[in-house]
């Protein structure tokens, strides 16, 4: 069974950093494709970045492009979200999130962590 699990969420002041973490378990992962969700309060829910687990290739959302960097870590079965430059806009709840390849949708997520970036 697929677990994921996110961590490193806060609070922080406009124009910080925050690394936040997904640990993956429950089987190989080589081929997935991880992403990285976000939804504030009374909005849906909308993409932020994805980061294939073989390769490390990327793509981001337009609104996070230069600010946002996610990375893996295959050893440790964790895909990170580090977010620099961070902006009030940025408040929400972050999701990691897992698919097979990149022609199914995320059958796993996790359960979020909670962004806050104070003005």
């Amino acid at each position: 069974q697929v677990q994921l699990v996110e961590s490193g969420g806060g609070l922080v002041q406009a124009g910080g950093s925050l690394r936040l973490a997904c640990a993956a378990s429950g089987r190989t992962f080589s081929n997935y494709q991880m992403g990285w969700f976000r939804q504030a309060p009374g909005k849906e829910r909308e993409f932020v970045a994805t980061i294939m687990w073989s390769g490390g290739s990327t793509t981001y959302a337009d609104s996070v492009k230069d600010r946002f960097t996610a990375s893996r870590d295959n050893a440790k079965n964790t895909v990170y979200l580090q977010m620099n430059s961070l902006e009030p806009a940025d408040t929400a709840v972050y999701y990691c999130a897992a698919r097979r390849n990149v022609l199914e949708r995320f059958d796993y997520w996790g359960q979020g962590t909670q962004v806050t970036v104070s003005s």
